[in-house]
């Protein structure tokens, strides 16, 4: 083969390897390193994704078209400061990558619940919520292999935010945990869309959420949609990014009509406003 045949045949097969790897990178979340935010961690170069964990759980590594990228959920309890990635690379050795976490405060609600059990369960409701408990835990560390199509949503529900994430709840003045989702406000009935493809973990009619229904999208990276008025899908179905999945309702503990959407990462309830393509209405960054 000639000088020029052989510089031109290198020529075309890096530029078929630079098109499939854009073509393999994931368009990434908003990087916000707080409580309850997103940590993405560039990762020491490799031909192969090493495998991550962060507090002992798995993290997804996803291909950011020039290197690999660990993407981080941060629970609300994060401590700010210093942390640590462990990393496995194929070969067997072991890695760590450390990354900065910052301090955020979150703002503080008042909310009134006129059913009182709402607030201060009965026992029988304790043994029950008990048990939901569980199985909503399982459900939002589920993990698969998978990577995701998308980490960008579309919103689930046309709608504005009534809650922000985050929120230092109290409810008829007693203190609750922190808002662990997105709340929207849409009219009762209004349609409820998947903002990603995925599988159907599990669906259910749990005690606080109300009907409810939880999508894995792949890597540890889990969505939940609470207090619907009824469910269209069931535990195991293959959705599409913009299939219906049920209807907005008012079950569950509410003071009215709305979508309550949680996005988990690594079993971190993480802000859903970091995987939006386009703010609701009234938001702003």
């Amino acid at each position: 083969m000639k000088t020029s045949h052989r510089f031109a045949a290198l020529f075309v097969l890096s530029l078929n390897w630079l098109l499939a790897t854009a073509l393999m990178a994931v368009e990434l979340p908003d990087a916000l390193p707080v409580p309850g935010g997103v940590a993405l961690v560039e990762l020491p170069p490799s031909a192969t994704a090493p495998r991550a964990k962060f507090n002992g759980k798995p993290v997804m590594v996803v291909n950011n078209g020039a290197s690999f990228m660990a993407v981080v959920g941060l629970p609300l309890s994060a401590k700010p400061g210093t942390h640590k990635l462990e990393l496995t690379e194929p070969s067997g050795k072991k890695l760590t990558r450390e990354f900065q976490v910052a301090d955020k405060s979150y703002e503080t609600q008042h909310i009134t619940i006129k059913n009182k059990r709402m607030v201060t369960p009965e026992k029988r409701d304790m043994e029950r919520i008990g048990r939901e408990q569980h199985r909503i835990r399982q459900a939002l560390a589920t993990w698969n292999d998978d990577t995701p199509d998308t980490l960008r949503f579309a919103l689930p529900v046309r709608g504005p935010v009534s809650s922000p994430f985050g929120l230092r709840r109290f409810f008829n003045e007693q203190p609750r945990k922190p808002h662990s989702g997105l709340d929207l406000a849409a009219d009762e009935g209004a349609p409820i869309r998947a903002p990603a493809s995925g599988t159907i973990v599990d669906t259910g009619d749990f005690f606080f959420n109300g009907n409810t229904v939880f999508i894995d999208h792949g890597q540890g990276l889990v969505t939940m949609y609470c207090h619907m008025s009824r469910v269209d899908v069931k535990a195991g179905q293959e959705i599409r990014a913009g299939e219906v999945i049920g209807a907005v309702g008012k079950t569950g503990r509410v003071t009215g009509a709305h979508l309550h959407w949680s996005v988990s990462l690594n079993d971190a309830r993480v802000d859903p406003m970091l995987f939006l393509d386009q703010l609701p209405p009234t938001a702003a960054k």
